[in-house]
């Protein structure tokens, strides 16, 4: 007669301990948020930043010529999707890694605050990350009469290639690996 093994019981302290650990892990997503109070704080100091560059920018405008009006714009619109980039990480990082944002009552809430996911939000990052630094060469095309570098200019180019490309390997794994196209 062969002896049959006892059934498998788990340790109860084991599993306390197990139980326990599982839980810290857990509400460790919580050390996150002071990160995104950060962000909303550094939200506040672009805005200030984006006051005083626009009253600037109202100041000068009557004597200027169009290409420092078009330079003061493009300066606006650079710091305006840099505004736009750190809302995004905000938002999907709150709602990606800390908690659900409940956007209930709130008739205005735009969709895409809670639809975003970790590929989506790495594509709205890039693609913010390049709309930035075309600004960039921009702004240097056109001071190109005053204060020509080629160098500068080169690296600019180059470094801005570099994050279009790196976007587009981004959005090309995505859509091989079956990623989530776009975050929605």
């Amino acid at each position: 007669m062969t002896e049959q093994p006892a059934p498998y019981r788990p340790n109860p302290t084991a599993k306390r301990v197990e139980r326990g650990l599982e839980t810290v892990i857990f509400n460790s997503r919580w050390l996150m948020a002071p990160f995104y109070f950060g962000l909303v704080v550094s939200l506040a100091v672009l805005l200030l930043k984006f006051c005083m560059v626009l009253w600037e920018f109202i100041v000068h405008a009557p004597g200027s010529k169009e290409s420092d009006i078009i330079l003061g714009a493009l300066g606006l619109i650079d710091i305006s999707l840099t505004g736009n980039l750190i809302l995004i990480v905000v938002f999907s990082g709150y709602e990606n890694f800390v908690s659900k944002i409940d956007p209930g009552g709130h008739p205005d809430w735009p969709d895409w605050m809670t639809k975003i996911h970790f590929g989506g939000l790495k594509q709205k990052l890039l693609a913010s990350i390049v709309a930035i630094s075309a600004i960039q060469v921009l702004k240097a095309f056109m001071n190109i009469d005053t204060a020509f570098d080629p160098t500068k200019l080169a690296w600019l180019v180059g470094v801005h290639l570099a994050f279009v490309v790196s976007a587009l390997m981004l959005a090309l794994s995505d859509r091989w690996g079956g990623g989530d196209h776009g975050g929605e």
